[in-house]
């Protein structure tokens, strides 16, 4: 039997980058999946037919997850379509990096409300659903700079170190339901937001980690894979880096 068979998961910002590799991990072992994410097109569109084509239920969805509206009307459009939530993957995230004392409100404010106020709107928006159910895993996705802090991503680190911290307290209210709340923290992997950074800065970047290569979004994928199965059925509160070393 597959790890998720019969099981459904919502991942933001399933579209692209480390989303996309975790949705289409869970989908092959067994889970129906909802894909949230800001855009809809052909190849979104594809990446559904690519998904239902392994065997299981997949459709996408278009919804700025900062709005917590709009986050409800889907969740409760997903709930009618599957008919239960078993997983959450919160991964929605931009960067906009900057030293502070060029940043912008702007560039602060939607750092912190796609990065972090999604993770509340989709966790709240689901909670009922999970407590009805009994069960849950919900899987955030940090950052090593949410761990350590880094020059330049004062926005970033912010988003991302709040989310180890509602990540600990929704274990803690959540637990006792047999809902488990867990986060990831990526270190430098190899997607198409890292593509864009000067190759300089990418190869400082790999000298500070161990194994001395970037990871891949399946690696990040396989992490999410045991957090939301019952391989990891007594982990929870938990932060895992996925970073070859570099936090270490």
């Amino acid at each position: 039997m597959k790890l998720l068979e019969g099981k459904t998961a919502i991942v933001t910002g399933g579209a692209r980058g480390i989303g996309k590799a975790i949705a289409h991990c869970f989908a092959h072992e067994g889970a129906n999946i909802a894909i949230v994410d800001l855009i809809f097109d052909e190849s979104v569109q594809a990446f559904e037919k690519e998904l239902c084509n392994i065997g299981i239920k997949a459709k996408a969805y278009t919804a700025n997850a900062a709005n917590l509206v709009e986050v409800q009307n889907i969740v409760n459009q997903i709930i009618s379509d599957f008919g239960r939530v078993d997983i959450l993957i919160n991964n929605a995230g931009i960067t906009k990096d900057t030293l502070l004392m060029r940043m912008t409100e702007e560039q602060w404010d939607a750092v912190i409300s796609v990065n972090l106020k999604s993770v509340f709107n989709f966790t709240k928006a689901v909670q009922s659903i999970m407590l009805k159910q009994k069960s849950g895993s919900i899987v955030n996705m940090s950052s090593v700079v949410g761990v350590s802090g880094n020059a330049g991503q004062s926005n970033y680190s912010a988003s991302k170190a709040g989310i180890l911290g509602f990540t600990k307290s929704i274990a803690k209210e959540l637990g006792s339901r047999n809902i488990r709340s867990n986060a990831i923290a990526p270190g430098f992997i190899l997607t198409e937001m890292t593509s864009k950074l000067p190759q300089d800065v990418r190869e400082e970047w790999i000298s500070k980690i161990p194994l001395k290569r970037g990871g891949t979004p399946e690696d990040v994928a396989n992490v999410a894979l045991f957090l939301a199965s019952d391989l990891s059925s007594y982990v929870n509160g938990q932060v895992i880096n996925v970073c070859g070393g570099m936090n270490t």
